[in-house]
């Protein structure tokens, strides 16, 4: 095995796996052209990289061995400041191991932090790039390791208010982990990295990617992580807007309510549509408790009332009927062998339970408040 053959791809690739010997057959015969090696254990074409599953522990373990001494000899000599170039070399042969090491194994925190280190001290925004290009690279083939994502918020932290694109970043980073969740299902670390991402977008960010997003929601109503990513766009949209009649720049509530009211009847025909599902009840009772606080005109909130328009109808009775209807309609369990329809009927008749118990307590909050 020759830790070089390795060394001499990984300029070459976007992407990474690792696979049984007897694939490598099928591979090239599918293939009409790729890279030859002197070593079979490595396979390459269109950029992508196939690692032999026999040959990954030695080498692992010669990528770590180097790297350790690499670090070692850093540790020794990288504070010397010569003119021969000799500490800025052991550096690079580190950050180089380093590299190699990680693409073998994700979850080794001494080369991350190794990295960081560098990349810190230099505060170069193209090496502070080059760290999103190798987690991405990571990600490829441990689309759920959570140092490697902690590795991207933190190369974005260190750039934000430095990089003139880092709107341009955070759509992209959002773009990588649609990407990844398509291909890892039920990916939570992926989906909590671009609910971080949200507060580092502009408006016209946030809702496009609130319009954006609903299509893969509505063919993955399963997945509750992309109704929380949902919640947290729509939960930065109504702060934005909180903040702005705070500050008497806007009084306008007709574009935010029907925000809501789309997002209410979108949920509701995904509910009617996928039987069964807890998701969407959840996600309706963060839209119903938000409706509650924002939208109702009728619990004594006076200066919440003169903020509304006249055309907005918050009245909490008719959205109470619209609620038991739906819960209502969700009820009926026409075949007892058809499990999806008792799971609707029992997520309906708690949604029910717990939003009459939100209203009361709403209810007696502003009377204690107006007493």
């Amino acid at each position: 095995m020759n830790l070089s053959s390795f060394w001499s791809l990984i300029p070459l690739i976007d992407e990474v796996g690792f696979i049984h010997p007897s694939q490598f057959v099928t591979l090239n015969k599918e293939a009409t052209s790729s890279l030859k090696h002197e070593d079979a254990n490595f396979w390459s074409r269109d950029h992508k990289l196939a690692i032999s599953t026999d040959v990954l522990l030695p080498l692992y373990n010669a990528a770590k061995d180097a790297f350790m001494h690499a670090i070692s000899q850093y540790k020794r000599h990288g504070n010397l400041s010569d003119a021969s170039g000799y500490a800025s070399n052991l550096e690079s042969e580190a950050m180089k191991h380093s590299k190699a090491l990680l693409l073998l194994s994700c979850d080794f925190g001494t080369a991350w932090n190794f990295r960081k280190l560098i990349v810190s001290k230099k505060q170069k925004i193209m090496l502070f790039l080059d760290e999103l290009l190798l987690s991405a690279l990571v990600l490829s083939y441990s689309p759920k390791s959570e140092k490697a994502w902690c590795h991207r918020r933190w190369v974005i932290k260190m750039i934000a208010g430095k990089c003139s694109t880092l709107q341009d970043i955070a759509g992209k980073e959002s773009e990588l982990v649609e990407k990844i969740a398509e291909r890892s299902k039920m990916n939570y670390r992926a989906w909590n990295h671009r609910c971080w991402l949200v507060s580092y977008m502009t408006t016209e960010q946030v809702l496009h990617e609130l319009k954006k997003s609903r299509n893969w929601a509505g063919l993955h109503v399963a997945d509750n992580s992309c109704f929380h990513y949902r919640t947290r766009l729509m939960l930065r949209i109504m702060e934005e807007h909180c903040h702005k009649l705070e500050d008497g720049t806007s009084d306008e509530n007709n574009e935010i309510y029907q925000i809501w009211q789309e997002e209410l009847d979108w949920n509701e025909a995904l509910i009617k549509r996928y039987v069964g599902r807890e998701a969407l009840w959840l996600h309706r009772r963060f839209l119903s408790l938000s409706w509650i606080r924002h939208f109702t005109t009728t619990l004594g909130d006076t200066s919440n009332y003169r903020a509304c328009k006249s055309s907005i109808n918050g009245d909490i009775g008719i959205f109470m009927d619209n609620e038991l209807h739906l819960a209502n309609s969700c009820s009926t369990i026409p075949d007892n062998d058809f499990e999806d329809f008792q799971a609707q009927a029992m997520y309906s008749a708690t949604y029910i339970l717990w939003l009459t118990k939100v209203v009361v307590c709403v209810i007696n909050f502003t009377f204690c408040k107006t007493v």
